[in-house]
């Protein structure tokens, strides 16, 4: 089994360390490229011409080995579909870039298909003991066959795969930064769903996809580490989140793992929804709040940044491998408060005087 996992990770590693070169050609050929002259953004970091559709190459490296080593089965293939929306639309906003109503909208349909297929969440952990169950609500109904809808679960569901398809790209605005702290996330979800398989044999295929995962964003981190040859791009953004969403959902890891391995994202997300808010702007435009942001007008350089929120995750990850479900939770929330703390002091030390943004492009 573990000869298995380790083939799977060098395999997705590889396919998508390959892929990527000439994904990079087709990119500068097809003017999928971002171009700060041409097409400004508040929230980019980057100087220069930099090809985007990283995503492409990321996606053939999670699916790829998925489909030689794992049994195709209506779930995976809901989850497959709803990852090709993706990175169909992730490749046309990264030609131009689209309303973020419309790729709102495509967040939807891809929480859709994947819920559409049994991802859903019938309970969650009670940090006091004990679960709160979500499946008591059932709706059956026929059309062209026996059908249901768990109703808490999904809507759960739902909610979860969106807010994290979202949150996850967020945090990528630095060189190296998402694939990184992806690819630990995912490998942390791996090892979690493994626990599982020997009551469970279903959930031998969540590990592999998630090995596959974590090892298809490890052989993008070459090509995107700092001076980036290439982006994720929005495809391989929202591949990222919407992976880790419904993996977490799969391995049983759920709130209390997302709180932990996601804590920096989720809270930067939180913040900068509520700044957004507050300032009378719709929640769903960019703007340059983010906590890399933040770092690097402090004089952090882009390898640190990245490496910051690589560590974290792995530490955030090592304690979701060592600690029981309701132990998780307050984890998680420590965590939570101790980032908030991390983000008020960066916000007051951006007032002190003298603090210049690091050079290092």
């Amino acid at each position: 089994m573990l000869a298995t996992i380790l083939f799977i990770l060098l395999f997705s590693a590889a396919t998508t360390f390959f892929f990527t070169p000439l994904t990079i050609l087709i990119a500068n050929k097809f003017g999928l490229i971002d171009n700060p002259k041409i097409r400004p953004h508040p929230a980019h970091t980057h100087k220069g011409i930099i090809p985007r559709a990283g995503g492409l190459p990321i996606f053939l490296g999670i699916f790829l080995p998925s489909l030689f080593l794992i049994k195709f089965n209506p779930q995976l293939t809901g989850i497959f579909l709803g990852a090709t929306i993706l990175i169909v639309v992730g490749l046309w906003d990264d030609k131009k870039d689209r309303s973020p109503y419309i790729r709102f909208i495509t967040n939807i349909v891809a929480a859709l298909c994947a819920v559409a297929v049994g991802v859903g969440i019938p309970y969650i952990t009670n940090p006091l003991g004990g679960v709160i169950h979500l499946d008591n609500w059932i709706v059956t109904f026929d059309i062209n066959g026996i059908h249901t809808i768990v109703v808490w679960a999904d809507i759960l569901a739902i909610f979860w795969i969106i807010w994290t398809t979202n949150i996850v790209g967020w945090s990528g605005g630095v060189d190296g930064q998402l694939p990184g702290f992806v690819s630990i996330c995912a490998f942390v979800i791996g090892l979690i769903s493994l626990r599982f398989a020997t009551a469970d044999p279903a959930q031998l295929h969540v590990t592999y996809l998630s090995i596959a995962t974590a090892g298809a964003f490890l052989g993008f981190i070459p090509w995107n580490f700092y001076p980036q040859k290439i982006m994720p791009g929005y495809g391989g953004k929202t591949l990222a989140g919407f992976m880790l969403a419904v993996l977490s959902i799969l391995s049983f890891s759920k709130l209390g793992t997302a709180l932990l391995v996601l804590a920096v994202p989720m809270i930067d997300a939180s913040f900068t929804l509520l700044s957004r808010i507050f300032s009378g702007k719709s929640p769903v435009n960019a703007s340059a709040g983010h906590l890399h942001h933040h770092l690097l007008s402090l004089g952090w350089g882009r390898r640190a940044v990245a490496i910051f929120y690589w560590v974290i995750s792995a530490l955030a990850g090592f304690a979701a491998l060592l600690l029981r479900s309701e132990q998780k939770v307050f984890a998680g929330i420590l965590t939570l408060i101790l980032v908030c703390m991390f983000i008020f002091w960066i916000n007051f030390i951006k007032k002190l005087p003298g603090k210049q943004e690091s050079e290092e492009y």
